[in-house]
């Protein structure tokens, strides 16, 4: 986000956790959020009125109010007003902070059980899967497939098998990716996850698993960088050849074979 977009998340996001701050299940909040979200997200007119920088915030929080007070708890209606009020530098920076608030929301209850460790893995597993099979990936992807028969698909393939939390999560980013890959949706959850648990994620990609002694130095590495704590999630790729290459969110250490060999080749060529 840019901008006033800025500034408005902030703000929403202090409205947010002062509401997260009490309760411990806030998984019908999301729901109400992630319907608020589509509407918003299907409606151009509603859309650009709410995030018109034109308007005054009390005509779009009464606007808001008017269109969902009602519809949806008031636990849910206040955050919507209270998004809607904010400056918005894009119309999506708005819809975008409201999934965003939905998401959170889920990742709260999560974290309050004591198992967000579990869903922020079980999000990343499932997207490995994803990418790895195919017909699966097209199956969810197709915009040609009813987003409610994709949700009922990843809820056969997890239900039993993953927090209900990882499978509200992966239900909703088939059946609604908001012009998205399923892998970009997949890629801002867990963004949000790691912000929540205060701590980084490096995607590592090798040719072999990590032995216990080599996880830990490199996180041990990674986390005396970035002076924070930083978890691993780890993607083996034997095309890379040897080596391990480590993406933290935009920085990137290449330290493949792959890699050398293609400066070799390129400095050869000249290409």
């Amino acid at each position: 986000m840019r901008g006033s977009s800025r500034g408005s998340a902030t703000a929403v996001q202090a409205a947010l956790d002062a509401v997260l701050a009490q309760g411990s299940s806030w998984a019908p909040l999301a729901d109400e959020l992630f319907a608020v979200t589509a509407v918003v997200d299907g409606n151009a007119s509603l859309r650009r009125a709410l995030a018109d920088p034109s308007r005054g915030t009390t005509e779009k929080q009464g606007l808001a109010r008017a269109v969902f007070g009602g519809k949806v708890g008031e636990t849910t209606t206040n955050l919507v007003a209270e998004v809607a009020g904010q400056r918005w530098s894009a119309e999506r920076d708005l819809t975008d902070t409201l999934e965003s608030t939905a998401v959170q929301c889920l990742l709260a209850t999560a974290e309050r059980a004591g198992h967000i460790d579990r869903v922020e893995d079980e999000l990343f597993r499932f997207e490995r899967i994803v990418a790895g099979d195919p017909a699966l990936r097209d199956t969810l992807s197709s915009r040609n497939t009813d987003g409610n028969g994709k949700a009922a698909l990843v809820r056969g393939l997890l239900e039993g098998k993953a927090a209900p939390e990882t499978v509200r999560l992966a239900e909703q980013a088939v059946r609604a990716p908001r012009g998205r890959r399923l892998d970009r949706t997949m890629e801002a959850y867990l963004a949000l996850a790691s912000t929540r648990r205060d701590e980084l994620t490096a995607l590592v990609t090798a040719a072999t698993p990590l032995t216990e002694q080599q996880g830990a130095r490199l996180r041990s590495a990674l986390e005396a960088h970035y002076g924070k704590a930083v978890s691993l999630q780890v993607v083996l790729d034997p095309t890379v050849m040897g080596g391990i290459r480590v993406q933290v969110g935009d920085d990137v250490v290449d330290g493949t074979v792959l890699r050398r060999l293609d400066e070799a080749r390129r400095h050869v060529t000249g290409s």
